[in-house]
């Protein structure tokens, strides 16, 4: 079982940037972010695949936010710049153990789920 710890929420004001990682304990596959409002459904942000070469967005990510990995270093990198109030969220860093077929969004293709960090954006 592979353990995710993020780091790296904060508050920040609207138009600022936050950089979150996500330590992974053992071999991952695909990794992805996502995140949920409160009252809301979990959404997923962005994913990668296992080597880094491949990247895909939701609509809300794309042009402002950055996903990458070190996997020498175990981590995964979330870089968010323009941040807007609707970004605000508790941030979830999610892998698969096992090989990916394709770049998913969908929280169901996820084995492994860290805890959390939570972003705050004031207008």
């Amino acid at each position: 079982q592979v353990q995710l710890v993020e780091s790296g929420g904060g508050s920040v004001q609207t138009g600022g940037s936050l950089t979150l990682s996500c330590a992974a304990s053992g071999t991952t596959y695909c990794m992805a972010w996502f995140r949920q409002a409160p009252q809301e459904q979990r959404e997923g942000v962005a994913v990668i695949s296992a080597r880094g070469t491949d990247t895909d967005y939701a609509e809300a990510a794309k042009g402002r936010f950055t996903v990458s990995r070190d996997n020498v270093k175990g981590e995964l990198y979330l870089q968010m710049n323009s941040l807007k109030p609707e970004d605000t969220a508790l941030y979830y860093c999610a892998a698969r153990t096992t090989p990916c077929f394709g770049l998913s969004l969908a929280p169901r293709t996820y084995t492994e789920w860290g805890q959390g960090t939570q972003v705050t954006v004031s207008s």
